[in-house]
């Protein structure tokens, strides 16, 4: 089979066409290609992953719609007139699929045939955020709330980014649901020498098997039923980069074995392709699963394990970051407060009390959660008990949540009885306890079981049907 699946050909150039998608997916800045509508004909890689837009959502929409750029608010460059010839250079702000502000650099030509007709444009755009200069202990406060804090055990994790960034080593980064390993992950790229390259996450949990393995390593049209074209894969998009498997626990036993022989050689092999691409990645991995209890019950590949396991960072759960939860509650209303243009200025002392007696099963996600929704419904000047959600207010559970090794919680709210956590009991079915005590104390609605288990819906559906369930 034909690996290659021209797009846009290019003749005239060389001796015989060349494939200018591939021409584009190779250059490091993000490149949008549009017609004299200003309509998207063609984006790069590096644009997918700046934007979140895959080329599909964007090919046809005006460009205004895809980069909602805040210069296309006031003066839109292309309006001006191409007879010109002129490119033209601006800075501004984008705002990406995932509604995250990006400071970018964005240059627009003309684009002309032989005869001097205007046919569109060529628009490249550099992503300004790795010339800033990386100063973690300002940063992290503004951009990473999560890991805002004063304790001994955040700040172990603030004194290690740098020397881990300094390297190209895999990292493992372990800890319970809501400690923030995606931001790590992310904090670990922006302050490393691959901060000019993208930043892929694939969440490992969150697709079917079949579709992960696309997603990750591509596929060539007609690979199987419905590949219509060709995919590059979020690998490839990571060259020069970093990839970042959050959840990669959740991966099974044969896509663990093309994951390891990933990381062995760093070639890609894309589905229904007998050529390997060779790419330069860094490889971060998340996990809240004990990976050394799965290898010894031989759900998790030993030997990926230690391909992973080089640098190990493990986030401590919020309940053993002393004097974090004022910090974060202070933190989090700032923000909000700002955000939705609210005068608060405080918490009231009873609220304060629950806040701070509340244990957070759910970590700093749980809190930021709950300080938003207090700083929607809140008229004053102050968080009032009234303010705060009802099962906060109900009260805490006595003590912390139980813990499977290496940080994992076992879901406190689900009640999980004595016999439940007998030490024969494996992780599995743990799981299946779990969802089922969870289905039922939702009455059967599974958006609302995954929220309680806090996760995805995705994520619980695939769980319900490995688990056979779903009957």
């Amino acid at each position: 089979m034909d690996c290659s699946e021209p797009r846009l050909i290019v003749q005239g150039l060389f001796k015989d066409p060349v494939d200018f998608q591939q021409i584009l997916d190779m250059m490091s800045n993000g490149v949008i290609v549009l017609d004299r509508d200003r309509r998207v004909v063609a984006v790069n890689n590096a644009f997918e992953v700046l934007t979140g837009f895959l080329r599909e959502e964007a090919r046809g929409v005006r460009c205004a719609h895809i980069t909602r750029n805040s210069v296309c608010n006031h003066r839109c460059p292309a309006l001006s007139s191409p007879d010109s010839g002129q490119k033209r250079c601006h800075t501004g702000d984008i705002i990406s699929k995932d509604r995250v502000k990006i400071p970018v650099r964005i240059t627009l030509s003309p684009v002309y045939s032989r005869n001097g007709e205007h046919h569109g444009y060529l628009e490249i755009i550099e992503d300004l955020r790795v010339n800033l200069s990386w100063d973690w202990e300002r940063v992290h406060h503004e951009r990473f709330g999560h890991l805002v804090g004063n304790s001994p055990e955040i700040q172990k994790v603030f004194h290690m980014l740098p020397l881990i960034s300094q390297s190209d080593s895999s990292v493992l980064i372990t800890g319970e649901t809501g400690t923030g390993k995606d931001l790590v992950a992310e904090a670990v790229h922006r302050s490393s020498e691959r901060a000019r390259g993208p930043f892929v996450k694939i969440n490992c949990g969150a697709l079917p098997d079949a579709l992960l393995e696309s997603e990750l390593f591509g596929h060539v049209r007609g690979a199987f039923t419905g590949a219509t074209e060709s995919k590059t894969g979020w690998a490839r998009q990571a060259d020069n980069g970093t990839l970042f498997l959050a959840e990669v626990g959740d991966l099974n036993y044969n896509l663990q074995t093309k994951l390891l022989s990933f990381l062995d050689d760093k070639v890609v092999y894309p589905l229904g392709c007998s050529e390997g691409v060779k790419v330069n990645v860094r490889i971060i991995a998340a996990t809240l699963r004990n990976l050394e209890q799965m290898v010894q019950q031989n759900t998790f590949r030993s030997d990926l394990f230690f391909r992973l396991n080089v640098i190990r960072l493990n986030l401590s759960p919020l309940r053993e970051r002393e004097g974090d939860i004022l910090l974060l509650l202070d933190h989090f209303l700032r923000s909000f407060s700002q955000l939705f243009r609210k005068n608060i200025d405080g918490y009231s002392d009873e609220a304060l009390r629950i806040l701070m007696d509340f244990r957070y099963p759910g970590n700093v996600r749980e809190l930021r959660n709950i300080v938003e929704y207090a700083t929607n419904v809140c008229q004053g000047n102050k968080v009032l008990p009234a303010h705060l959600p009802l099962y906060v207010r109900e009260g805490n559970p006595a003590h912390p949540p139980e813990t499977l090794p290496w940080g994992v919680p076992s879901v406190a709210p689900l009640n999980i009885s004595a016999s439940d956590k007998s030490i024969e009991m494996t992780w599995r079915d743990m799981e299946k306890k779990m969802i089922l005590k969870a289905l039922a104390q939702a009455k059967g609605k599974r958006a609302k079981a995954a929220e309680i288990l806090g996760w995805g819906r995705s994520t619980l559906w695939r769980k319900i049907k490995d688990h056979g369930l779903d009957s």
